[in-house]
């Protein structure tokens, strides 16, 4: 069936002549159509208009025009990502009918790369942690995470082969493995965010979600760019993320096993999960301790995110503070009482942080290896679980990736995170493809 297609298979089976955009498409939404009444993760889908690119697309080719990369794979955009031709409500009823004038950046080179902007999938409310009003496609009984809830979703109930969401606390790595998805969050500043909701310039990163370490490593290779309007992205030479993902590792990599401090709030099935992941590796996986002043790193990160949001969302609140939600409210409170000295100080001591761990990159490992959640998704609509094992990563910047590799006794889905060094995106997706075949199936 096209609509079980990855992306890296479906773009070549539609540039051999094999399929057609408006096949896929129609395969795509075919499976939505079974399936939104139960996971619930688009916020909007016209049908037609999405149809309509695709026979654009095939018209091009047809005419022997030029093919993207991406030539008629269909993507899901998280609704707090502009698009020019369908709303972008953030979540939030003050924005109901929002239709912005311009694409994101990042959908302007999905375009570029022959993409169908298939739909916007639910955010939870401004990216932050009130739930919307998607289902976990493997229970709906179950969160699936957030705030890419319904980006998460589509990908891990096979809607979608691509997502794109975002990721400001753990709001891509946490859905990803919740759903059963391959989840990535970039280097920060590998991916412009310009013409996307602005929780936090310090934290937000763009984030990918796919059916494959290959899916991911070519969607990364569309996305990454400079972008005037991003001051955190720079002039750069283009990486070849698929190439350097597939290629062999030199020698075989090493993990450190980072437990971090909250590791006992892990439930039984991650614990012995991960105790079998340690027997598995071998030799190839070392438990390590971060270094003290580490410890206080999601301290700082709620400092930096709950002043910035409160800068940031500062039009919300005038416009009516009384149609956001009590959470959200909360958050906004706390960071209009953050003092500027200490928003400063948690900002100072991002790049020494990442400094120590260069080290750590350097001396011996390859990539970090830790849990993505405290668990498999928790049961209940009301929560979207917990990002505190993915807040750090955030924080730094650092490039991470999870892995649908294990289940749960209850049989959902038990993600492993990788973390790499800063910079280095293509290293650790290469890394994440051995672990996989080392342990994975």
């Amino acid at each position: 069936m096209p609509a079980e297609l990855g992306a890296v298979e479906s773009a070549r089976r539609i540039r051999d002549g094999v399929l057609t955009a408006e096949e896929l498409v129609g395969e795509c939404l075919e499976r939505i159509r079974a399936l939104e009444p139960k996971v619930q993760a688009w916020q909007f889908l016209d049908e037609a208009h999405a149809l309509a690119q695709a026979r654009a697309l095939d018209e091009r080719k047809r005419n022997g025009e030029p093919l993207g990369p991406l030539h008629g794979v269909p993507v899901g955009i998280k609704d707090i990502i502009d698009t020019g031709d369908m709303p972008t409500e953030n979540g939030t009823a003050i924005h109901a009918g929002r239709t912005p004038r311009d694409d994101a950046a990042v959908v302007r080179m999905l375009r570029a790369a022959g993409a169908v902007i298939l739909g916007k999938t639910v955010t939870t409310e401004c990216a932050y942690f009130n739930p919307g009003k998607t289902r976990n496609p493997h229970n709906p009984q179950h969160t699936p995470g957030g705030s890419s809830s319904g980006s998460a979703a589509a990908v891990g109930a096979g809607m979608v082969p691509l997502a794109l969401g975002s990721q400001t606390a753990g709001s891509v790595i946490r859905p990803a493995a919740f759903c059963g998805a391959y989840g990535f969050k970039p280097t920060h500043g590998l991916i412009p965010r310009s013409g996307i909701l602005t929780l936090s310039r310090t934290l937000d990163h763009v984030g990918l979600f796919a059916r494959s370490i290959d899916d991911l490593a070519l969607l990364l290779e569309q996305l990454q760019g400079y972008d005037e309007l991003d001051p955190d992205t720079r002039p750069r030479a283009r990486i070849p993320f698929g190439d350097l993902a597939r290629e062999e590792p030199p020698l075989e990599p090493m993990f450190a096993f980072v437990k971090t401090p909250h590791w006992e709030r892990t439930d039984a099935d991650t614990k012995e999960a991960f105790a079998e992941l340690q027997d598995s590796l071998g030799k190839n996986m070392e438990e390590v301790e971060l270094f003290p002043s580490a410890t206080d790193a999601w301290d700082w990160q709620r400092t930096i995110m709950e002043a910035e949001m409160a800068a940031n969302l500062e039009p919300l609140w005038v416009a009516g503070k009384e149609k956001l939600s009590e959470k959200l409210r909360g958050l906004i409170e706390r960071g209009r009482e953050v003092r500027a000295v200490d928003h400063q100080r948690a900002v100072r001591r991002i790049a020494p942080t990442v400094e120590s761990l260069d080290e750590l990159f350097m001396q011996r490992y390859d990539a970090i290896l830790t849990t993505p959640a405290l668990g498999t998704a928790p049961k209940g609509l009301g929560s979207t679980g917990d990002p505190v094992f993915c807040v750090l990563w955030t924080l730094l910047g650092m490039p991470a990736i999870t892995l649908p590799l294990m289940r749960g006794d209850n049989g959902l889905p038990l993600g492993v995170q990788l973390v790499g060094r800063k910079g280095y995106d293509a290293r650790l997706l290469r890394t994440a493809r051995w672990l996989e075949g080392k342990v994975g199936s």
